[in-house]
């Protein structure tokens, strides 16, 4: 497989129209991006795919859909207002900012974060390490200003302390002030768990990397509420399903590891945390994130509303305020971590002996754009029928039809973005309504009738 750079994957991916700078023809905002035709499709068949293995396939799990505002106490309660904080720090010399921990964590390839140090020890370590300023070499920073990084807007006409609300930096909260409300309609009784997809916003200080830091950003998270005591158990089931269903995807196993949090790092609320990492052209990077996160949240929310969140156990009468195990990642990062694992250049030998290079995406077919082309073999002869079968088949899966060039040119055009299954209408369809299917990646070509296309393909998307 070829090793791909960030930078070179970024251009492919908007040459092919996965992702476009957001505002472009304004000069464009800062990072901000736009997902165009292929990139959308991708990236709900990520969320599909998730949804379909932590909601849908799974005999604890159920679904919500919560709102991007909500009341300013809830931020409150869980202390985001005061604490959703980073360590904002500036080079004295050419005024470029950072935060102190991502310096630490680029500096050493991901093998330190800064997770749990204080404001003095981030700045001891980035003098005793001399970590100098990426932008200009200088060593010599200001002090560390602690920077919130909730968006804040104002709800309503008047725009005053009142009617703030914040856009959300996190889906979960939205579980966790429903839990009453998912308990009582649904008679889940613990554990049980809640997935929901959807935006968050956070005003990163330094985002970067192209879609692996944005202010912007989809989350996939699961709240699991589960009976104290038994949180480490469940803990380490999460751990190893959220590791398998990357595997399941395709992401390749030898750029994923597991990085436990030791004590120090770990969150005052947390008694156990895992970060699932991929290996990134920059490094290891932070893909998915699982806290144990103790009976913290629903506690909090209980103490400041007054609402009681506690459960009444039937197996055994006891009253308890459950603790949650909480897998958490971004649909961008999951992304990004697909195209990587699947972009490769394939050296091919001709009938003449010649060398020829094939770009193809081995996307998982569940995750590719388009799962079918339909190409007419010559378009003045066989696009009517073409177009027929392309109306037949979009009933069940999402088809792309192409007319333009010759067929080993489109043949390599769907290559390029990952279409797992091309079919060539010829004479033969024609004749005897059948078809010659094409398989993208050992470009195998079989012979089927039009009827037997549905199953054949629809028995390849499952994972």
């Amino acid at each position: 497989m070829k090793e791909i750079t960030l930078e070179e994957l970024a251009a492919f991916m908007k040459e092919q129209g996965f992702v476009y700078p957001g505002s472009e023809i304004y000069g464009g905002l800062a990072n901000s991006f736009d997902f165009g035709p292929l990139g959308v499709e991708l990236k709900n068949n990520v969320k599909k795919a998730w949804w379909e293995k932590f909601v849908k396939q799974s005999r604890y799990n159920v679904g919500l859909d919560s709102s991007i505002l909500m009341n300013k106490e809830v931020w409150v309660a869980t202390g985001h207002i005061t604490s959703f904080n980073d360590p904002l720090i500036d080079c004295k010399k050419c005024k470029s900012r950072y935060r102190a921990d991502k310096l630490i964590e680029d500096f050493t390839n991901g093998e330190i974060t800064g997770d749990g140090m204080s404001n003095d020890d981030l700045v001891k370590y980035l003098y005793d390490h001399k970590v100098v300023c990426p932008n200009c070499g200088a060593l010599d920073y200001t002090d560390i200003r602690k920077f919130n990084l909730m968006f804040k807007t104002h709800q309503g006409v008047l725009e005053d302390n009142k009617n703030e609300v914040y856009l959300r930096p996190e889906t979960a909260q939205g579980i966790f002030v429903n839990f009453k409300n998912i308990q009582r309609t649904t008679r889940k009784k613990v554990p049980f768990g809640v997935g929901q997809v959807g935006k968050s916003f956070r005003n990163e200080i330094t985002p970067g990397n192209f879609i692996f830091r944005v202010r912007e950003f989809e989350q996939m998270e699961l709240e699991f509420f589960c009976k104290p005591g038994t949180e480490i158990e469940w803990f380490q089931y999460w751990r190893k399903y959220c590791f398998d269903f990357l595997l399941s995807l395709g992401v390749k196993e030898d750029k994923l590891r597991y990085r436990d949090h030791d004590p120090e790092e770990l969150a005052f609320y947390s008694n156990a945390t895992t970060d699932i990492e991929f290996k990134f052209p920059w490094g290891f990077g932070e893909l998915w994130g699982i806290a144990s996160r103790t009976d913290y949240d629903l506690k909090a929310h209980q103490t400041h509303s007054g609402e009681a969140l506690d459960y009444l156990d039937p197996t055994d009468n006891s009253k308890y305020i459950p603790y949650v195990v909480e897998p958490s990642v971004g649909v961008e990062r999951v992304l990004l971590t697909v195209m990587f694992s699947a972009y490769d250049e394939e050296e091919l030998t001709k009938a003449d002996g010649s060398k020829d290079v094939r770009t193809v995406l081995h996307l998982h077919p569940v995750l590719a754009p388009y799962k079918v082309a339909i190409l007419p073999l010559i378009k003045k002869n066989h696009a009517d029928k073409a177009l027929e079968l392309f109306d037949l088949y979009s009933k069940y899966f999402t088809c792309v039809y192409d007319e333009t060039a010759n067929i080993g040119k489109r043949y390599r055009r769907q290559d390029a973005i990952g279409t797992p299954y091309a079919i060539c209408v010829d004479d033969e369809t024609l004749a005897n309504n059948t078809v010659t299917v094409r398989n993208r990646d050992t470009m195998e070509q079989v012979t089927m009738s039009v009827d037997e296309v549905i199953p054949y393909i629809q028995e390849k998307l499952v994972f």
